[in-house]
């Protein structure tokens, strides 16, 4: 991974450990770059009242959003119990990713031991789009 992999990827782990998740055990960070270089962060918030909890990637987003960013260039998910391990968007986190991604945004998850980077048609293949 380049050095902006890395930093988009540090921030997605560092948002982890910042996660409400009191119910699950289960923390999800995500960071995100977007078309104007701006970084933004978010995590899961869970909530008693199951399922009004929030995922990270939608805080990201919202974040990245209300700053002024329009595209995601990069975003990076990093989830898991006690320890990092894989984890994968939702199908709502997917598709929200794609409302604001192009074909040229890397999505960035672990596998296994290395970060791999995705493609958004690759995680959601014939994506909802608005004619």
């Amino acid at each position: 991974m380049t050095n902006n992999n890395q930093t988009v990827i540090d921030a997605a782990i560092e948002a982890r450990d910042a996660a409400y998740a009191a119910y699950s055990g289960y923390r999800v960070g995500a960071a995100i770059v977007d078309d104007t270089g701006g970084l933004h962060v978010g995590c899961n918030v869970e909530n008693a009242s199951y399922p009004l909890g929030t995922c990270a990637e939608t805080g990201a987003i919202a974040a990245m959003v209300a700053a002024g960013g329009r595209r995601i260039r990069t975003i990076a998910v990093a989830g898991g119990g006690e320890t990092l391990s894989d984890c994968v968007p939702c199908g709502g986190c997917r598709q929200r990713i794609s409302e604001f991604a192009d074909g040229d945004t890397r999505v960035l998850l672990l596998d296994g031991k290395e970060w791999r980077a995705w493609s958004i048609e690759a995680l959601l293949p014939k994506g909802f789009t608005l004619p």
